[in-house]
């Protein structure tokens, strides 16, 4: 599963998100376009802050769905009916294996967290 997600990844992320997931330089600001800069994915970045389900969602479906803000505008394209659920799966599981173990394992907890929370 890693090397299918490594080889997507390098498809069709690494472009925007850094062959190493290190992202554009100044993601947190606008540019002049007024769309945020693509972040990144190693530990430097915030897609280890969201829980799988988010993570899934914004690649799938865009994150303008799940904050639901229809014209909320991004340069991150909508990859269902591109990838797989099975090869998004592959592409998240291969950024999460090159994060440190301590950002692993913090953001197994987030992700505890948030099914805790849906269960309430």
């Amino acid at each position: 599963m890693l090397r299918v997600g490594a080889r997507i990844y390098a498809q069709q992320c690494a472009a925007c998100h850094g062959a190493k997931g290190e992202g554009q330089p100044n993601w947190r600001d606008r540019g002049s376009d007024d769309l945020l800069p693509a972040p990144p994915h190693d530990p430097s970045g915030h897609t280890w802050h969201h829980p799988d389900e988010q993570l899934f969602a914004i690649t799938k479906q865009g994150l303008a769905q799940l904050i639901n803000q229809p014209d909320y505008r991004t340069a991150m394209p909508i990859y269902g009916g591109v990838l797989s659920d099975d090869e998004i799966v592959a592409v998240l599981s291969w950024i999460k294996a090159q994060w440190p173990p301590e950002i692993r394992r913090r953001h197994d907890e987030i992700n505890v967290q948030y099914r805790q929370s849906l269960s309430r």
